[in-house]
């Protein structure tokens, strides 16, 4: 039997899919966020964001937040996810999120 795993990159705001979805994050009040996003949506943050990044002061980093990009805070970081994935034979991309099913699969053999 032959098993295909196809990955669907798709714009957290919008639905819309493309490969040109990338992650980013931002911090609210102590909360940490990840959203997926197509370049145009990305400045449309951006944009929004902008006039409080001008006028707020910028923290230096916390020893929390020093994790990459694509880490959980009790987990492998998705570079971690996509080596072990591809030792044990799935199908992963080099970018975007990490299908839920590798870090499920993952944490069993874990």
């Amino acid at each position: 039997m032959a098993q295909k795993i196809v990955t669907v990159y798709t714009d957290d705001l919008t639905g819309q899919e493309s490969e040109e979805v990338q992650a980013h994050s931002f911090s609210l009040d102590g909360v940490n966020y990840e959203i997926d996003l197509v370049s145009e949506n990305y400045d449309r943050l951006f944009d929004a964001l902008a006039p409080f990044i001008s006028s707020g002061r910028k923290l230096s980093r916390t020893k929390g937040s020093s994790r990459p990009r694509g880490a959980l805070a009790d987990g492998p970081t998705a570079e971690e996810l996509r080596a072990w994935a591809r030792e044990n034979e799935y199908q992963v991309n080099d970018r975007g999120r990490v299908p839920a099913s590798i870090r499920e699969a993952y944490e069993k053999a874990h």
